[in-house]
């Protein structure tokens, strides 16, 4: 079992940055791949952002030049970096772990908010 834990979220301006973290119960390189996914109202839950263990990414092309995904070694998180925040990004950014086919983990969510 894996509990996840998101922080970092909040209400920024249109074109502001936030950083999220997500911590791990248990050590991050024993994790096939850790990811960033968001759900906004009414809408299903997608992926923005992902890394496996060997630390190759990928993104969502809504984000791409815009997020980065990282490891804090020292910390055992995963961080999302966001900068030039868009409203459309609003939504609640969950992080997700999977080991092998089927082991699949999630956190409890964070809301972001890009509003003036």
């Amino acid at each position: 079992q894996v509990q996840l834990v998101e922080s970092g979220g909040g209400l920024v301006q249109p074109g502001g940055s936030l950083r999220l973290s997500c911590a791990a119960s248990t050590n991050i390189f024993s994790i096939d791949f850790m990811a960033w996914y968001r759900q906004a109202p009414g809408k299903q839950r997608v992926l923005v952002a992902r890394m496996t263990v060997g630390g190759n990414t990928n993104y969502a092309d809504s984000v791409k030049g815009r997020f980065t995904i990282s490891r804090d070694n020292a910390k055992n998180t995963v961080d999302l970096q966001m900068n030039s925040l868009k409203p459309e990004d609003t939504a609640v950014y969950y992080c997700n772990a999977q080991i092998g086919a089927v082991e699949k983990y999630w956190g409890q969510g964070t809301q972001v908010t890009v509003s003036s």
